[in-house]
């Protein structure tokens, strides 16, 4: 199995101002693009260990698949999320979810926010299906 990058789902320079074209230009074809090549090479080496029998790169090995991975998977994650039409507030089903489960978007944006200053940056908001609540992790 070998992983890819997938190209942008908009042009580099659509979320412009927010985002610049040379930054995420940066962001997508260098610093994700290393996430997919360190998963890759992690395989590799897992691959190349259970062949010869050897194990002893296969912690480090496997702490890299875990790391690219995921930053493999929350980049997608992030680029498929944002849009050129996006940033307003949410409205309809999610919206009023988010006001039963965190009393106002303004208290789900402030608990967000302190979720991605605890994790560089990385914030999703998720379903947790053991307390049927939406969660920010």
């Amino acid at each position: 199995m070998s992983y890819e990058l997938e190209p942008l789902p908009y042009e580099y320079d659509a979320l412009e101002p927010h985002i610049s074209e040379q930054v995420l230009t940066w962001h997508h074809d260098t610093h994700h693009q290393g996430y997919v090549n360190g998963w890759n090479s992690a395989e590799e080496t897992l691959e190349q260990n259970r062949e010869s029998g050897e194990f002893g790169s296969s912690p480090g090995a496997i702490r890299n698949v875990t790391h690219n991975g995921c930053g493999h998977i929350l980049h997608d994650l992030f680029w498929q999320n944002m849009s050129p039409e996006g940033g307003d507030e949410p409205s309809g089903d999610l919206a009023d979810r988010i006001e039963e489960d965190f009393g106002s978007y303004d208290a789900w944006k402030g608990e967000f926010e302190a979720a991605a200053g605890n994790a560089s940056g990385w914030a999703l908001l998720v379903y947790d299906s053991f307390s049927n609540q939406l969660r920010n992790v």
